[in-house]
């Protein structure tokens, strides 16, 4: 072989061995990209399409009744002598004090004709109501665990109207059992995911689950991506949610 030839090999070498390496690059940007729509289309455009608004019966004032019974919740959301909770007052704890009309203003007057002058439940739309299969306890939270009403419901107690209540259209569930924050980048526990909150409060505390580092969806989801691409960069951790330990799922799933 000719020394023309064999530079010519030497140099064709070179440039299939960069073409190999340089192949990678829009790989990885392509995979970055799809990544990113994907991440925008389940967690921004698919909520907008999956759930819709109804209107409450009566725009209800929490912070006129809060004022009224001295900032307690506990005065209409009330522990039964049986531990149980006892969820929205029915309407005759609301007669207490409206079995007469209680001023002028347009939901005072739906309140008594629609409601109370007919005796008939008012067809609250429940926010936070559970499916049939999940178990959960208040009262294991708020009298053993000592947990305010805030920490998992927000301060509805300041609020002057109600906000729609959202479903899903599909299952017909509350929005409110996941959370409109599904990607866990609020810090507020009533908008992130309700299993997410779950899981990092009792990893904290050490209930039910080893205490380890606790990391929100994205964190991990970074981790995760981050190894897929360049392996052992990052240490993942598992355990951020109660499903990935055994039994995890029957503390609450009955």
């Amino acid at each position: 072989m000719s020394s023309d030839d064999k530079a010519q090999a030497v140099s064709g070498g070179d440039m299939e061995g960069k073409d190999k390496g340089g192949g990678a690059g829009p790989v990885i940007l392509s995979f970055i990209i799809g990544l990113a729509a994907s991440l925008v289309l389940g967690w921004v455009i698919f909520p907008q399409l999956l759930y819709s608004q109804k209107q409450q019966p009566i725009d209800f004032n929490h912070k006129l009744h809060m004022a009224e019974v001295g900032e307690d919740c506990s005065y209409c959301h009330y522990f039964r002598e049986d531990g149980s909770f006892s969820g929205i007052p029915d309407l005759y704890s609301c007669m207490e004090c409206h079995s007469e009309l209680m001023g002028d203003s347009e939901e005072e007057v739906r309140l008594y004709e629609n409601y109370v002058a007919e005796e008939r439940e008012i067809p609250w739309l429940v926010y936070a109501r559970q499916p049939d299969c999940v178990f959960f306890s208040h009262a294991a939270h708020v009298i053993m665990g000592e947990m305010d009403c805030v920490t998992c419901h927000g301060h509805h107690g300041e609020t002057e109207s109600l906000r729609p209540y959202e479903y899903n259209v599909i299952s017909g569930y509350s929005r409110d059992i996941w959370g409109k924050s599904i990607a866990g980048l609020s810090n507020d526990p009533a908008k992130r995911s309700k299993m997410d909150v779950c899981a990092h409060c009792h990893a904290l505390e050490g209930v039910g689950v080893p205490t380890q580092n606790v990391e929100n969806p994205v964190e991990s989801l970074f981790k995760e991506t981050v190894n897929m691409i360049w392996p052992t960069t990052v240490t993942p951790t598992r355990g951020t949610s109660v499903q990935t330990h055994r039994d995890g799922c029957f503390v609450c799933h009955k």
